[in-house]
């Protein structure tokens, strides 16, 4: 039963499979290491004639690239790869880290020790340092402060943007340093 206003819905035509091959001829590699240029068809029916599918690897080869296999055991092992590959890479994030200009030196620390375990773990550290009332007129210890937070985390990171005045805050963005690879 289709629900009203739905159109029906069509069956989903596997790509790159079988019948829906569009090449005129491929090089058809099959399970015992044999390759060959043959038509489309009749490739099709020497895969089928081993229980197989004709899928095609390379489509922008001339001629296609087609290899006689089963689809549902190629699209689990695609399926896995993509899995593989989301699974091994690393998100970048930006995290940060507020100071203001009277920061004492224990919170100045503690704000440090974070920011190291950020560039550690491969993550951007953004330092935002706001000015409030009459502390705008007195931007200097707020600079010192910056170079300061720079001076410590050398080892750590690099400066990807210099502090910049933005408003009533001023901000520096550290990326972290790439590691020597051995």
């Amino acid at each position: 039963m289709i629900p009203r206003g739905f159109p029906p819905r069509r069956p989903r035509i596997r790509e790159n499979v079988n019948e829906a091959i569009r090449a005129r001829e491929v090089r058809a590699v099959f399970p015992d290491g044999t390759v060959e240029v043959m038509p489309t068809p009749q490739a099709i029916r020497k895969a089928q004639a081993l229980g197989l599918d004709l899928i095609l690897i390379a489509p922008t080869v001339d001629p296609p690239v087609a290899k006689a296999m089963d689809y549902g055991q190629w699209q689990y092992e695609n399926k896995k790869k993509q899995h593989e590959a989301k699974r091994k890479q690393h998100v970048i994030q930006v995290k940060e880290i507020k100071f203001r200009p009277g920061t004492d030196e224990g919170d100045y620390q503690i704000k440090l020790r974070n920011l190291i375990r950020f560039l550690e773990e491969g993550d951007k550290a953004k330092v935002t340092l706001r000015f409030r009332g009459r502390e705008m007129a007195h931007q200097e210890f707020g600079v010192k402060l910056l170079e300061r937070v720079r001076t410590d985390l050398d080892p750590y990171g690099v400066v990807e943007q210099m502090p910049k005045l933005e408003g009533r805050q001023m901000i520096m963005v550290l990326s972290p340093k790439k590691k020597a690879v051995h």
